[in-house]
């Protein structure tokens, strides 16, 4: 079983990398992230501020597939907009 080692943003290639203790390596590239899924200003800087102050927890809603719902929180967006 392999575990999780680490899990930070790399500035200099907007990803962020998760690293387990079998040597294998996984990266996010954020850009193409934003670009997905962010319509506005306000929802880009939701998703900036989570990966630069909790890449994990950024890791983990593009890993579940619940970014919309995230964003729809963040940027304070009704569920019926």
């Amino acid at each position: 079983m392999k575990f999780l080692i680490s899990c930070e943003f790399n500035i200099d290639t907007a990803r962020v990398e998760l690293k387990y203790s079998d040597g294998s390596m996984l990266a996010i590239d954020c850009d193409a992230v934003e670009d997905e899924y962010t319509k506005t200003i306000r929802q880009r800087s939701a998703l900036d501020y989570l990966v630069h102050n909790a890449p994990l927890e950024y890791a983990e809603l593009v890993l579940r597939g619940d970014v919309e719902g995230y964003l729809k929180i963040a940027s304070g967006l009704d569920h019926n907009d």
